[in-house]
């Protein structure tokens, strides 16, 4: 078992930035491969990025990349998302997922991660 927490969510204004934290506890965090995803009312979730077990790779969806950032440190058990250039589209429950399979295809497929944590707000105003 892993459980996640998420962080760091709050109302930005079109323009701002925001860092989410996603803190793991339970098995070896770094055995996993941690993602990204958001779900805005009315929709279905979406994935937003990805990153490997050591952090050298990384993937982003066409509409947040160039903006976005995920990176983690696994000596913190804790996986970040540096958000800048926030638009109103942005507006979700964010949430953050680990992957015990280093190599999941489709690596935006929310069915691939087997862990979740329970979402935080983020809002931006335009």
């Amino acid at each position: 078992q892993v459980q996640l927490v998420e962080s760091g969510g709050g109302l930005v204004q079109a323009g701002g930035s925001l860092r989410l934290s996603c803190a793991a506890s339970g098995r070896t965090f770094s055995n996993y491969a941690m993602g990204w995803f958001r779900q805005a009312p009315g929709k279905e979730r979406e994935f937003v990025s990805r990153i490997s077990w050591g952090g050298r790779t990384t993937v982003y969806a066409d509409s947040v990349k160039g903006r976005f950032t995920v990176f983690r440190d696994n000596a913190k058990n804790t996986v970040y998302l540096q958000m800048n250039s926030l638009k109103p589209e942005d507006t979700a429950v964010y949430y953050c997922a680990a992957d015990p399979i280093a190599n999941s295809h489709p690596y935006f497929d929310a069915g691939k991660y087997d862990y979740w944590g329970q979402g935080t707000q983020v809002t931006v105003s335009s």
